[in-house]
């Protein structure tokens, strides 16, 4: 008898979701499936808004990464406009992302993930979560969460609140960065710092333990993309977007406004979240997005320390840098790349100047915004009519993008793990881990701290409940 193992919801990830095993008659699974489960149909409910208004509306997209959708939505207003944004508030943007990465970043490492790190993936789950790790090692979830508000802090610094600042907009940004707020990020620079280099022994240390988990959360070939700078090196605001093979090579460098030639989607049955592909590939053209794909994709990070990691983590060697599990490393790194780039922009005087905003009417029917969000590129694409009101709007978002390697990455620890119809708790622990990796944001602005509940069942082909076990 065919049976299937339901986990509903996944736990420790941004929005709800859940995960189905399809076991065969000897109980051996035969495909996995992450299914999104919320529906919440923004696209549609822009149309008929003033461009103008959007960066600010899809910010509510996210309750995580806001600033990206800020980002993004005001880039493709920039071309709308048909102007040429101010050097100054380029970069403020550009500071703004990267303290958009570092405390996302921070968030998925310290909170979702590095209680199965630490306190291990068959862990009591009841304390396996944020509290767990504070009791196990307080000053290192004590330094996690102050790094996120370091990070949080210069966003309200320059958007005036820490989610949904209404700041940046079509042509510039609203204000430049407060001196007084400038010198406070100074202060808090070395710390960040620390705790970040901190982290990344850390996992440096943890990789023998979880070498099986390196093998099999993910590791196979695909398609890799991510911006990249005019000099190939990473970049999370602007340039070229870059696909590479799962080796390292480079198979399109294009614009961001031409996505469309090179992105497909296709909508999955079982699935609010679209699924895409390599266009020219067809479904086959698997790709990746996000710390791991940039890192990928990018030939130095650009700062000191970051790139000295960067050489690091590329000598573990191509099948390696496959591995989703890695998707850890990746992200740490890249949060030490956000710190020593706000270092070395921070006494940039364009970051007080007055100059931040170019105005201007509807100059052309049609904007591509694209930046880097922390889980991967974004891209947003209006279509107005002469008085600015949306026609039709696209947002194609990193979980997106992630999709198919997602849904291969739980069949692959399903078919590695799972032998029978009694699955103990840490096996369906690691399913939900291997999700983890990816930190997908799903209805893009829930995050619930701690324990949530989870009821896994295997149900026989007629529907009947074979075996139920719940968690909280």
């Amino acid at each position: 008898m065919a049976d299937r193992i339901v986990i509903d919801p996944v736990t420790r990830i941004e929005g709800h979701a859940k995960i189905t095993v399809q076991l065969d008659a000897d109980g051996r699974p035969t495909e996995a499936r992450f299914h999104v489960t919320e529906f919440r149909g923004f696209e549609k409910m822009y149309e008929g808004r003033p461009f103008w208004e959007m960066p600010a509306i899809t910010a509510r997209v996210c309750g995580i990464c806001p600033v990206s959708h800020l980002t993004a939505s005001a880039k493709a207003g920039d071309q709308i406009l048909a102007v040429r944004v101010p050097p100054a508030a380029v970069k403020l943007r550009r500071l703004a992302t990267w303290a958009q990465v570092l405390q996302s970043h921070a968030l998925s490492f310290f909170h979702l993930s590095s209680p199965d790190l630490l306190l291990g993936m068959d862990s009591d789950p009841a304390r396996r979560n944020i509290f767990g790790l504070i009791a196990e090692n307080p000053d290192l979830a004590r330094a996690g969460i102050r790094l996120r508000q370091f990070g949080q802090r210069i966003i309200a610094a320059l958007g005036g609140q820490k989610i949904h600042p209404a700041w940046v907009v079509p042509g510039g940004v609203r204000h430049a960065l407060p001196v007084e707020e400038r010198e406070w990020v100074r202060e808090r620079l070395p710390e960040a710092k620390q705790t970040t280099l901190t982290a990344i022994g850390l996992f440096k240390g943890l990789m023998e333990k979880f070498r099986a988990e390196t093998e099999v959360f993910g590791k196979f070939p695909t398609m890799h993309l991510g911006l990249v700078a005019a000099d190939g090196s990473w970049e999370t605001y602007d340039g070229a977007m870059r696909f590479c093979d799962a080796d390292g090579t480079t198979v399109a460098e294009v614009a961001p406004a031409r996505y469309q030639e090179f992105i497909a989607e296709k909508a999955e049955s079982w699935s609010f979240v679209k699924s895409t592909y390599f266009k020219p590939r067809g479904p086959a053209g698997v790709y990746r997005v996000g710390p791991l794909a940039r890192l990928n994709v990018c030939d130095r990070m650009g700062t000191p320390l970051a790139d000295r990691e960067f050489i690091e983590f590329r000598g573990l060697g191509r099948e390696a840098t496959n591995a989703s599990f890695l998707f850890h490393y990746a992200r740490l790194i890249e949060i030490l790349c956000s710190v020593e780039k706000i270092e070395q922009h921070l006494d940039d005087p364009d970051l007080q100047s007055a100059h931040v905003r170019a105005e201007a009417g509807v100059n052309s029917p049609e904007g591509v915004g694209c930046c880097e969000a922390p889980r991967g590129i974004l891209f947003h694409h209006y279509k107005v009519t002469d008085d600015g009101l949306i026609r039709s709007a696209n947002l194609l978002i990193a979980t997106a993008q992630n999709n198919l390697a997602m849904n291969r990455t739980v069949t692959q620890i399903a078919k590695h793990y799972i032998t029978g119809r009694d699955v103990p708790e840490g096996i369906l622990n690691r399913l939900e881990a291997g999700i983890r990796a990816f930190d997908p944001c799903l209805s893009c602005s829930t995050h619930a701290a701690g324990q949530m509940p989870l009821h896994v069942e295997l149900v026989g082909p007629d529907g009947e409940v074979v075996s139920s076990l719940r968690r909280g």
